[in-house]
């Protein structure tokens, strides 16, 4: 593997893994995300694990880039070791299609599949986080089928509701947020991901897996009436 590393400005670095997305380098960046929680150096500000980036922020006062470089270098040469890392699943239930999914027809008629054959292949995978961004607690997740893979829309929406969930290319997500956006809309989870008021206010984070579950209108209008304490 190509590692090689870059400044980001005067208070980051990013350490890059190649440039193609597989399980080499999603193992590497979450191999270094948990050597770096382990570790934790005095100088870290905070990491960002991405597709097959970690940029890492720095104090400048604590340590310069080049000082910085190094010990990641150092750190680098544990790759190796039996790390513990630390997978979390998540399920997320899902109601699809009617008013929270209006493109699911679209995606099946792109792929020639029926709508319920898109919610069979949706909801019969284990998924995975790659990383946190474009909004505040957005998930760009991997590991979907290409068989109901479609092109984002030709006018992105002025307004997509918070919790609808989405496809882009062979990408699935969830809108945490209202904001607007391009991707094709095939449902709505119940269950809130971005919940400013907690301490870690993202209910996932790059390394998790994802599960989606099937849900019906009544259970969906059943969980919405639960208090945010009982949504996962």
């Amino acid at each position: 593997m190509n590692i090689s590393f870059s400044p980001l400005g005067d208070q980051a670095i990013v350490i890059e893994f190649g440039h193609e997305i597989n399980e080499q380098t999603k193992q590497a960046v979450r191999r270094v995300s948990t050597l770096l929680e382990k570790q934790k150096p005095d100088w870290m500000i905070e990491f960002i694990p991405a597709f097959v980036t970690v940029t890492v922020f720095y104090n400048p006062i604590l340590a310069l880039y080049d000082k910085v470089k190094i010990e990641l270098e150092r750190l680098l040469l544990h790759l190796g070791e039996d790390l513990a890392v630390k997978t979390t699943t998540i399920e997320i239930p899902v109601c699809y299609g009617g008013e929270f999914g209006p493109d699911l027809e679209f995606v099946a008629r792109h792929n020639k599949l029926t709508p319920r054959e898109v919610i069979d292949i949706h909801t019969s995978g284990t998924y995975s986080v790659h990383m946190i961004g474009f909004a505040p607690g957005f998930p760009f997740i991997g590991g979907m089928s290409e068989k109901i893979a479609a092109p984002r829309r030709d006018s992105p929406r002025l307004r997509i509701l918070e919790r609808t969930v989405g496809i882009a290319g062979l990408q699935t997500g969830v809108y945490p947020i209202e904001t607007p956006g391009g991707w094709q809309l095939i449902g709505r989870t119940p269950i809130r991901l971005f919940l400013p008021e907690n301490d870690v206010p993202s209910l996932l984070r790059a390394g998790d897996q994802i599960v989606f579950k099937e849900i019906s209108k009544e259970d969906y209008d059943a969980w919405e009436e639960k208090p945010d304490a009982e949504n996962p």
